[in-house]
């Protein structure tokens, strides 16, 4: 049973990266790239950018070294912004994000979940009192709000938005 606040994100993200795995792994390129016509991101957007944000807070911030993004040069072979994660993204740029290798995705995003898991491993349950962290744009805060609030949190958000459009296309939902 997890009881540490260290556990319990450990637990969290690990099923809530299950969780987002689940929801686009049968999905096929287009189906990802759909977007609902009521409104709305595509399932990638979402996608891309929750993975993003935790794969920034997690290495870039948390541990001040590159992301997988950058080090696996995912930004020139997805054809993507070498920085950018959507975060104040207009519209019109978000609605224009497209996937054009889904084989490349399907390298990256676990990438980032070993990445997440080795530095949670690794880390002391005292470091989510003492440190604080600078998240853009939302301010300075403590490492624990920025792994559980914006990287777990966040993820179940992003998760819920992929699987109303996989509700959309007839895929089913998802089991926990």
């Amino acid at each position: 049973m997890s009881t540490t606040p260290l556990e319990i994100l450990r637990s969290g993200l690990t099923s809530m990266h299950n969780l987002l795995d689940q929801a686009v792994g049968d999905m096929t390129l287009e189906q990802l790239n759909f977007r609902p016509n009521e409104g709305g991101l595509s399932p990638f957007f979402s996608l891309w950018h929750y993975v993003r944000t935790e794969d920034n807070i997690v290495n870039f911030i948390a541990q001040a070294k590159p992301t997988v993004w950058l080090q696996g040069g995912y930004d020139q072979r997805l054809g993507l912004h070498r920085t950018s994660q959507g975060t104040g993204m207009s519209e019109t740029d978000a609605k224009a994000l497209l996937l054009n290798d889904l084989d490349g995705w399907r390298e990256y995003q676990p990438r980032v979940w070993q990445a997440t898991d080795a530095y949670l491993a690794e880390m002391s349950s005292e470091e989510f009192e003492t440190r604080t962290v600078t998240i853009k744009p939302l301010g300075q805060m403590s490492l624990w709000q920025g792994l559980n609030g914006v990287c777990l949190s966040h993820g179940y958000r992003h998760a819920g938005e992929i699987e109303y459009v996989r509700g959309i296309l007839g895929l089913g939902g998802l089991t926990i």
